[in-house]
């Protein structure tokens, strides 16, 4: 699986610095005073938009490329929530199937889809495992 991320469209300001927006995520809005800092409070906004949506449970927009976009990728432990979340819904299994799978309660399993939960690596390798999947890590 690729990293996660969405499109941001920086927009030069006239009295200096960026406006950074995301199309797949309205709410989704940050500023910088330089275009690194600007990118910088993207993955923050970023990840803080796609946490909420998560705690509400609300679907995720599938990410759309945009004329003039550069790709934003959120923080790991909100790439790694949404993931798992993504791989389990697309093998039809339900936390409970990963619950008993891991050997493991309902709330634990939960927590894995958490982006403030931080699992370990043993527990997302055996989560990746519980899925037929092989937990790989990419420095970039």
């Amino acid at each position: 699986m690729n990293s996660i991320g969405y499109q941001a469209i920086l927009s030069p300001q006239p009295e200096g610095g960026f406006t950074v927006t995301f199309p797949d995520i309205p709410e989704a809005i940050t500023e910088g005073n330089s275009r690194e800092e600007a990118i910088f409070n993207a993955t923050e906004v970023l990840g803080l938009c796609l946490d909420v949506r998560m705690e509400r449970n609300d679907p995720l927009p599938h990410p759309t490329e945009t004329a003039g976009g550069e790709w934003i990728t959120p923080y790991a432990s909100v790439q790694v929530a949404i993931a798992l979340k993504q791989i389990r819904e697309s093998q039809g299994k339900t936390l409970s199937d990963v619950a008993r799978q891991l050997n493991t309660s309902w709330p634990a399993a939960q927590r894995l889809e958490r982006p403030n939960a931080n699992p370990t690596l043993r527990q997302l390798d055996r989560a990746a495992a519980a899925m037929g999947k092989r937990l790989i890590l990419l420095f970039e």
